[in-house]
């Protein structure tokens, strides 16, 4: 009979090690990427590194396709409900990468007629866009953990997350009027909305010049700053869990509503929340939740995948 038994717990060991070692083959086929690194170093929280640390992280052309890829995968991933948005290598990311421009100057320098050439560089623009939109459009919340150099399309990228974290060492830079254009993928649109100074804004995009960190930090680019990249990614991923471990029907909820919210006025907003929460009220995450918060001294509550 023992050895019956014995039989059996080594059948369960085995299928629970293969079970695991499939998903995280699966996982690691999922989010396989030239530019990016994604791990799940907590419960519930994934981490995305860009990793293009030879490069200063400059955002080459699979970068800006990885991007979409990789945060509309999160954004359906119920193992997912929080994620920390950090980088490899001295610095967070030098911007655009200019030495992987080929097919945009072609189209910018060609003798093609003016209306065609408007119709690619449209689409280019689009898809540079989407890139960090795909951020923003998330269902899960990113908390941006920059370090370092955040230059040109690093700021586009930090305006599109939910929460920004920086160093003591990090500074921030719209660099794009030094290369003769307007910043297009997110800057102009998103900046004045996040630190709410019209005047601030137009002479960091004018002017170029860096924002160092104490300076973001008052400005309300980033709510805290630390003294280096370990503590940031401590507090980030202290964070990340944090929301990790409430409702995913209340985080996503007040994600959603929260991006609606700053695009329309208030009325339309607070209409707009009456149908969402007469559904979202119903769900079962509500009641445990509540059950929760009577019961203080018992276990902290489970909710469901979403």
């Amino acid at each position: 009979m023992q050895s019956i038994i014995k039989l059996g717990q080594t059948a369960v060991r085995t299928l629970s090690t293969t079970a695991a070692n499939m998903a995280t083959s699966s996982f690691s086929n999922k989010y396989k990427f030239e530019t990016l690194l994604v791990s799940t170093p907590r419960e519930y929280v994934y981490h995305v590194e860009i990793n293009r640390p030879q490069q200063f992280n400059a955002m080459n052309s699979a970068f800006w396709r990885e991007m979409v890829e990789c945060f509309q995968a999160i954004s359906e991933d119920s193992d997912c409900r929080a994620v920390v948005l950090s980088a490899n290598g001295k610095h967070f990311t030098a911007g655009l990468d200019l030495t992987d421009m080929g097919p945009l100057m072609e189209t910018v320098l060609g003798d093609d007629d003016v209306a065609r050439k408007f119709r690619t560089l449209q689409q280019f623009i689009k898809s540079y866009q989407l890139s960090f939109t795909s951020i923003e459009q998330c269902n899960k919340p990113v908390i941006a953990a920059v370090h370092g150099g955040c230059i040109g399309g690093g700021v586009d990228l930090i305006t599109a997350a939910d929460i920004r974290f920086c160093t003591q060492d990090a500074f921030f830079q719209i660099k794009e009027v030094d290369i003769g254009l307007a910043a297009d993928v997110g800057t102009l649109q998103r900046l004045p909305k996040v630190i709410g100074s019209d005047s601030l804004v137009r002479e960091l995009a004018y002017t170029a010049r860096k924002m160092f960190a104490d300076e973001a930090a008052q400005a309300g680019l980033v709510s805290r700053v630390l003294s280096d990249k370990q503590m940031m990614l401590k507090a980030a991923l202290e964070t990340a869990s944090a929301i990790a471990h409430k409702s995913p029907v209340a985080v996503q909820g007040t994600k959603h509503n929260l991006n609606y919210a700053r695009d329309h006025s208030i009325e339309e907003g607070l209409n707009y929340m009456v149908v969402w929460n007469a559904t979202m009220l119903q769900s079962e995450d509500l009641r445990i939740a509540a059950m929760a918060s009577m019961d203080r001294k018992g276990p902290p509550p489970a909710f469901s995948k979403l």
